[in-house]
C-alpha cells in the first residue's frame, strides 16, 4: 500500500484525469484535422489559353514601348502584348519583373490555328 494520505491520492487522480482529457482532446483535434486535409487536392496550374474562344481578327502590330532602366537591378522586362477583351484587341503594357531562378520567360504570342487566332499567354518555363 502507498504511504500517501487519501487526500493526496484524490488530488493526484484529478490531475491525471485533467491531463488525460487534454491529451484526448488534442488527439481528437489532430485526427479531425488530418481527415479534413486528406481531401485537399493540389492541381498544377492550367495554361491561360485553355477554353478561350478563337478570335477572327489578327492582332495589330506590337506597340513600341519605351523601356527605361529597371527599378531594381537585375529585373527583366516583360514586353507588352495585345489581349482580346470585350470583343476587341487591347494593348497591355509591359512591366519589370524579378527573374525566377531556373526559369525563362516565354512571351505572349498570337498564332493562327484552324478556326482563328489564338493567344498563347506568356509564362515562366523551366530551362
Amino acid at each position: 500500500m502507498s504511504a500517501l494520505p487519501l487526500c493526496m491520492k484524490v488530488f493526484s487522480l484529478e490531475v491525471d484525469m485533467k491531463h488525460l482529457r487534454s491529451v484526448a482532446i488534442a488527439s481528437a483535434a489532430a485526427a479531425i484535422l488530418g481527415c479534413a486535409l486528406t481531401g485537399c487536392v493540389v492541381a498544377p496550374a492550367r495554361p491561360y489559353y485553355v477554353g478561350e474562344a478563337p478570335v477572327a481578327f489578327a492582332p495589330p502590330p506590337p506597340q513600341v514601348e519605351y523601356v527605361g532602366p529597371p527599378p531594381v537591378v537585375g529585373q527583366i522586362w516583360i514586353g507588352g502584348f495585345w489581349d482580346w477583351r470585350a470583343g476587341r484587341h487591347v494593348w497591355i503594357g509591359g512591366h519589370w519583373e524579378a527573374p525566377r531562378p531556373g526559369y525563362r520567360w516565354v512571351p505572349h504570342a498570337w498564332a493562327h490555328e484552324g478556326d482563328g487566332w489564338h493567344l498563347h499567354r506568356g509564362h515562366w518555363d523551366r530551362h
